[in-house]
């Protein structure tokens, strides 16, 4: 079963990497490195609420670590239906900065409302997700000042779905491993030619911290494939992620 889930993914980075030969000379195609530094927390209220605090910051950086790539953070409130099911509601601030060989012309803000679902399954000793979120995103569109600086001319509205499919299995002791794929679609009047928006491929090596495995963090690799709005730019991005995951009651 891991063997076929490593083929899998591998297949994957095959395939949704674009081809860089026998294409319109008008598509172009970029490499980027990145490092993400990640924490994210499903805090319960206290011990058997259904209601909880979802928080979460990212660091990503351009480089690895020298510049900035983007600042996320999403705050939201999660509602445990049951154990196989927990609904989000939220608000992200995400600040795009300008990086790699095809950058965007201006760094811009954006302010992000989302809905999402985590519908949990068990296979033997393989625990799978499926993440269905949905997006509202409300891009700041900025141009550059003759003396420096920039100002902000208007908040452009766009919708974006994700799926997220991901599978965890322990190994020995606190140690186990992770895989996703995860797709990003846009839809409505605002989107230009990427609809396909992106689709990031993930593996990583995961331990637990404590007795309570509360908390764990991950050490892991993402292949982003990223079709930029104008629909002829695709970034084919090499990301090493760092993140600590927290389940820890408030109480």
């Amino acid at each position: 079963m891991f063997r076929l889930i490593l083929g899998l993914i591998f297949f994957l980075l095959g395939t949704t990497a674009p081809a860089q030969t026998n294409v319109s000379p008008a598509r172009q195609f970029s490499s980027n490195t990145h490092g993400w530094w990640m924490y994210f927390g499903d805090h319960p209220l206290k011990t058997g609420s259904r209601w909880g605090l979802h928080l979460e910051g990212q660091w990503r950086r351009h480089d690895v670590v020298t510049r900035w790539q983007q600042l996320l953070i999403r705050p939201g409130v999660n509602y445990e239906v049951s154990k196989n099911l927990v609904l989000t509601a939220g608000y992200a601030f995400v600040a795009t900065h300008r990086y790699g060989e095809f950058p965007t012309a201006i760094a811009f803000p954006e302010h992000r409302i989302f809905q999402q679902a985590v519908v949990k399954q068990s296979l033997g000793r393989w625990n799978l997700s499926h993440r269905y979120r949905l997006e509202q995103r409300f891009l700041g569109e900025k141009r550059a000042l003759p003396g420096g600086g920039s100002e902000l001319l208007r908040w452009r509205h766009e919708n974006r779905f994700r799926y997220q499919f991901r599978l965890t299995h322990p190994l020995r002791g606190p140690w186990g491993v992770a895989l996703y794929d995860e797709i990003f679609l846009n839809f409505g009047r605002n989107v230009a030619a990427n609809v396909f928006d992106q689709n990031r491929a993930y593996a990583a090596v995961t331990r637990s911290l404590g007795k309570s495995k509360a908390n764990r963090i991950e050490l892991g690799y993402l292949n982003q494939i990223i079709q930029q709005r104008n629909g002829r730019i695709f970034e084919n991005n090499h990301t090493l992620q760092v993140a600590v995951f927290s389940t820890l009651g408030l109480r």
